[in-house]
């Protein structure tokens, strides 16, 4: 059986107040914090990169999960290790040996994880979820926050469950209490959200509504 994981989106946070905004999501309820990696290349839009991460991790001891949305991420998995990441997502359109990277990103110290876009069939995923610690559905196109959930999705995280049911299965893009309830029936058990925590009047009380969905819609032992 998986456990809830809620990791708020730092996109969506005070890049001016970065490590603040770090620690409050922890002191809130957060499991992991997400930060999105992009290059201006794979995705069309340019954020955070290693030296980020580097800087924020004497400021916070939460569980760093790092989603790079970005061409060739085999060139920054040394960067990032070194750095304090806890956990490298690639994605698999941008990389032509998923194994050997896999294998690297262990090596290096790091959980592994695979991310997929909404048009990507789930089925590239089975061959390397088993070395895998994660893997991540995108619920929107990769590239920029505040767009809204693609509940057509959710058959993929349906699909990866019912093959690997201990697998930690993410979802990213447009979580909102509007649609946890469908993403965490669907499976999913990992949960990114943005705006719907940053710009809640409870921050706190969205990251437990998410917890409670999951795991409500864990079976029964």
């Amino acid at each position: 059986m998986v456990t809830a994981k809620i990791a708020p989106s730092l996109l969506s946070g005070d890049f001016s107040r970065l490590a603040e905004e770090c620690e409050r999501m922890a002191r809130l309820g957060a499991d992991y914090l997400h930060m999105d990696v992009m290059d201006g290349h794979f995705v069309p839009n340019l954020t955070l990169g290693a030296p980020i991460i580097k800087s924020l991790r004497p400021h916070t001891k939460a569980f760093l999960d790092c989603h790079l949305m970005v061409s060739r991420p085999e060139q920054w998995v040394d960067d990032f290790a070194a750095a304090g990441a806890d956990l490298f997502c690639f994605h698999h359109e941008a990389t032509a040996d998923a194994a050997a990277l896999i294998a690297r990103i262990h090596a290096a110290g790091m959980k592994a994880g695979m991310a997929i876009k909404p048009a990507t069939p789930v089925d590239v995923v089975y061959e390397f979820a088993p070395a895998l610690d994660q893997v991540l559905i995108m619920t929107v196109e990769p590239g920029f926050g505040g767009q809204a959930f693609m509940p057509e999705c959710m058959a993929k995280v349906s699909a990866l469950r019912a093959r690997f049911p201990d697998l930690d299965i993410q979802v990213d893009g447009g979580l909102a209490p509007d649609n946890i309830e469908v993403a965490a029936r669907a499976g999913a058990n990992v949960i990114v959200a943005g705006s719907s925590i940053f710009n809640a009047p409870s921050p706190a009380a969205v990251i437990e509504l998410f917890r409670k969905a999951v795991t409500d819609a864990q079976p029964v032992a």
